[in-house]
């Protein structure tokens, strides 16, 4: 959907190819999109919408409208959410201690952080903790400081993380204050994670677990190499951009990536091959462990806290029949449920296998 922009450069570029107008208010927005979803509803009943590039508000604004009526999810939250969700699951592996013990630190509060918070709550709550003792977990900072019960700039979405606390302008102040055993950046500001914070971090966690995922690259919190050296060698990293393996001393460590390559596609197949009706965070929580659990314990020894991408195929099918069957679980199928559903998921799959025509 082009929606115009307000960027006056563009506008003047000879060169620029989208609508040359202003973006519209946003009842106007909403009307148009309302048109649209319900224009889908009737030519294609069955489809799944997915959301793309919307900005921050305009996202969570009309996933919370949608998905409860239709079909539909918003890769940019509830993919980067279980992507995230399943690197700390993987985290886990390597530092031990249960999801529900562990205190989360964001940098940056916008519609990416906000996901994951509440897929973190949602997966806590499956796990039996009340909601608001699964956000009590769950921090965020912001270019205001730390978001918290004083603060009279939170927007509505941000307001269940604003917990009571004096203010604090300092991340590294925010880290000695929460003491959270994982930070998780999100605001695409490049080196925000400098050596104050990740040696922050190390005094507090005997394995702090640093997750730099704003990209690509030159947005990146911080590479590999500072939070293994930082650390002196005890971070448990993962990153949103690809960086290299880092040697240090007598160990080398191979970086995962953050990249929600590993979950919408699982969610997409999962969705065609049950004709599901709608999409849960519960399904997103499915998928996330899915991912943590196909790390073997050879990568796990060397830093690795996802899948290998050459492995992807297998990790996808593995994934979408975990979320086939929270699926059939709550009666959102619109298909029978099979008596063997990674069977079922198998046969649904597309192989590039051609007969041959001479």
């Amino acid at each position: 959907m082009d929606c115009g922009t307000n960027n006056e450069a563009l506008l003047r570029d000879p060169l620029y190819l989208g609508l040359r107008q202003t973006r519209p208010q946003i009842a106007q927005l909403d009307e148009f999109v309302e048109e649209f979803i319900s224009a889908v509803q009737v030519e294609f009943p069955n489809c799944c919408i997915q959301f793309e590039d919307w900005a921050g508000v305009d996202a969570i604004r009309l996933l919370a409208r949608y998905r409860d009526r239709i079909c539909c999810f918003n890769d940019d939250i509830q993919g980067t959410a279980a992507v995230a969700l399943a690197g700390i699951l993987g985290a886990l592996r390597i530092t031990g201690g249960r999801l529900s013990e562990q205190k989360f630190l964001f940098l940056g509060a916008g519609s990416a952080g906000i996901g994951i918070a509440d897929l973190l709550t949602e997966s806590l709550a499956l796990e039996g903790i009340p909601p608001e003792k699964a956000r009590a977990r769950t921090w965020l900072f912001d270019v205001n400081g730390l978001l918290e019960s004083t603060r009279n700039d939170v927007a509505d979405f941000q307001k269940p993380y604003a917990h009571p606390h004096a203010p604090v302008k300092n991340f590294v102040d925010a880290i000695e204050s929460v003491k959270p055993t994982a930070i998780i950046g999100v605001s695409t500001v490049a080196k925000a994670f400098n050596q104050r914070v990740i040696e922050a971090m190390a005094r507090i966690s005997q394995r702090p677990i640093i997750f730099p995922y704003s990209n690509p690259t030159s947005h990146s919190e911080c590479t590999a190499e500072e939070a293994y050296r930082w650390s002196e060698g005890r971070a448990v990293f993962a990153s949103g951009s690809p960086f290299p393996p880092v040697r240090w001393r007598d160990r080398t460590f191979v970086p995962g990536q953050g990249n929600n390559v590993y979950i919408f596609p699982a969610i997409g197949m999962a969705i065609y091959a049950t004709r599901a009706k709608l999409i849960t965070d519960e399904m997103f929580v499915a998928a996330a462990h899915a991912v943590a659990e196909r790390v073997t314990k050879a990568e796990l020894d060397v830093g690795l806290i996802y899948p290998p991408q050459s492995e992807i195929l297998k990790t996808e099918l593995y994934a979408a029949q975990h979320v086939a069957e929270v699926i059939f679980k709550h009666g959102l199928a619109r298909v029978p449920q099979p008596k063997d559903i990674g069977a079922f998921i198998q046969s649904q799959t597309y192989k590039p296998e051609y007969q041959a025509l001479i």
